[in-house]
């Protein structure tokens, strides 16, 4: 009885969390929006309604369900101590875990509850100034996060690279193809910086780098994105750094600028115009969409909580590997000792303490006072 009497104050605590009780509310709210007789004049507004209803309805039906199987779990329990059954006891433990299970995919789709989370990615990274450092740092985050998305089983497709001048790259653009790696990976959009004793530097000098790294949502052709011909200036080119003798000699690389905003893409991953052009305009559509995205989010008060981060000189992260080594999330407080597993791709507790606190999490971490972050750097 005392497990079942556990599991009942774990699940009334993670209640809480998940705000079923205002789920139910919003419920409410959202059946009387879907019967009014204007409720379809507007339909794009109208499916978003319908998109956030049948959310928030799975939530708590999922909720509900595995409250009735904690009572089915619980009448195991009590037939258990009473015929001191140890199969019995053994069904109702595999119930608990089942729900466990359960909660653990409730509380990762609260973190992940972004309308656009399910998306694909597309991952930008750019070296910061300070020359081959950075851009061999760029290249080490290149790896860093493909590493990450290999063990998540996600397939990867590199869009864009500008070799570095002696090493690492300028700025890299991958696709993250797989279910979530948006949600996942935008919880890693920032400025990141590397301390270290420098491989290039004759006096082995500590040396700071940067690189910034931007997430984009993948977005189908069923998400509309107005781009007009006429504000697009096309610009072909030769092909820069490997890719063979044909790549190099032929104008197969293509850049793209939005006039508008001043967006520039580039794509020389293929030999074939037509298809970096096609490269260049898919990552020129979702940076639009996400410039479209946290407009509305200003006009409405809710600015994107990653606007700030990535703004040069405040990283979200730092990377020491000399005098010490520790890997230091400034936004959480989150700290591990282990760098080499981290720039292998083990980024998951990273992310999910930012989820976490963007979720509203109360149980994450706060953020540490300001000031005090890598101070003797």
């Amino acid at each position: 009885m005392s497990v079942c009497r556990s599991w009942r104050a774990a699940w009334r605590f993670s209640g809480g969390i998940f705000d079923i009780d205002g789920k139910r509310l919003r419920i409410a709210e959202l059946d009387q929006q879907t019967g009014a007789a204007d409720f379809w004049n507007v339909a794009d507004k109208a499916q978003a309604v319908l998109r956030e209803q049948a959310r928030i309805k799975s939530a708590v039906e999922t909720w509900e369900s595995q409250g009735k199987t904690l009572e089915d779990a619980k009448v195991l329990i009590d037939l258990a101590d009473e015929a001191k059954d140890e199969p019995t006891a053994a069904e109702a433990a595999a119930t608990l875990a089942g729900i466990e299970g359960a909660v653990s995919k409730m509380e990762f789709s609260r973190m992940l509850s972004g309308p656009y989370d399910r998306n694909g990615a597309l991952v930008s990274i750019n070296a910061g100034a300070g020359g081959t450092e950075s851009q061999d740092w760029a290249e080490m985050l290149l790896r860093m996060f493909s590493r990450w998305a290999e063990r998540k089983g996600f397939k990867i497709e590199e869009l864009d690279r500008q070799p570095g001048d002696e090493a690492g790259i300028k700025s890299a653009t991958i696709g993250v193809e797989g279910e979530w790696a948006y949600g996942w990976l935008r919880a890693e959009a920032g400025v990141h910086r590397l301390v270290r004793i420098s491989p290039y530097d004759s006096q082995a000098r500590r040396h700071t780098s940067f690189a910034s790294v931007f997430i984009y949502p993948d977005i189908d052709e069923t998400i509309k994105v107005e781009i007009d011909d006429k504000d697009l200036r096309i610009d072909v080119m030769r092909s820069g750094g490997a890719g063979g003798q044909h790549v190099n000699k032929t104008e197969s690389a293509v850049r793209v600028t939005h006039i508008p905003t001043g967006i520039a893409v580039h794509s020389d991953g293929e030999r074939s115009q037509h298809k970096n052009k096609a490269t260049a305009m898919r990552i020129l559509r979702s940076k639009l969409f996400e410039v479209e995205q946290k407009k509305q989010e200003e006009k409405m008060g809710n600015i994107h909580a990653q606007k700030k981060a990535i703004e040069w000189g405040s990283q979200i992260r730092s990377y020491v590997l000399a005098p010490y080594r520790l890997v230091s999330d400034h936004r959480t407080g989150l700290k591990v000792s282990n760098v080499d597993a981290v720039l292998d791709g083990d980024l998951d507790q990273f992310m999910i303490a930012m989820l976490l606190e963007l979720a509203g999490d109360p149980t994450a971490k706060p953020k540490p006072p300001q000031g005090q972050l890598d101070d003797d750097l």
